[in-house]
């Protein structure tokens, strides 16, 4: 989301001796569309808070790399009816699943000379609470509890900032998990494997 922010690399601003600054920090606020892969639903329908802080680090002239310190709500939702996997007869008419992370991304970001800047990175997640809903016809024998989703989630990123005015940037990004979140899932509701797929729209405000 508006990860963009950032007057170091760009040499957006300078501090009192003329010189480009070196570190910068702000402020993120923002939303996250999520959807889980390998649930058998389409659709980015779960919305979910994505906010926290961030630094950059001037590495080159227009070149610097961030570091963020995240609370991301990710997840699915659906309210369509549809049947269970090819081998099942359950009809699912509701499925909800809520991930709350702590989350560190890390991306390296090239800068234009209006403070815009691209970027592209990794970012760590570590789970904080997972809550799964569903509701079936006929009920649902598998107590979901039992498939628990792992503890961590490691995503690739990508996003572009947009300077809007002084220290305020406006970002649209994309995440997908690199490895499963979850492996375990019992056949009937979705596939073995799952992953976070995740666009997030944000705006950041740059104190220094």
């Amino acid at each position: 989301m508006f990860l963009a922010g950032f007057r170091v690399a760009a040499q957006v601003e300078d501090d009192k001796n003329g010189n480009p600054k070196v570190f910068s920090i702000g402020a993120i606020a923002g939303g996250n569309f999520a959807q889980v892969d390998g649930d058998n639903f389409a659709g980015y329908y779960k919305f979910g808070a994505n906010v926290g802080g961030i630094a950059y680090a001037k590495i080159r002239k227009n070149t610097a790399l961030s570091f963020e310190l995240l609370y991301s709500q990710k997840g699915a939702r659906s309210n369509i009816t549809r049947y269970g996997d090819i081998d099942s007869s359950i009809v699912i008419t509701k499925y909800s699943v809520d991930l709350r992370y702590a989350e560190i991304p890390v991306m390296i970001n090239f800068f234009d000379q209006h403070r815009s800047h691209l970027g592209i990175g990794v970012s760590y997640g570590q789970l904080l609470n997972a809550t799964e809903k569903v509701t079936t016809v006929p009920a649902y024998t598998h107590d979901l509890n039992n498939y628990p989703f792992k503890k961590s989630d490691l995503q690739l990123i990508a996003g572009a900032q947009l300077h809007v005015w002084k220290g305020l940037f406006a970002n649209l990004r994309f995440q997908y998990s690199l490895i499963p979140i979850r492996t375990n899932v019992p056949s009937g509701i979705s596939r073995s494997s799952q992953y976070n797929n995740v666009w997030t729209v944000r705006l950041m405000y740059l104190f220094i």
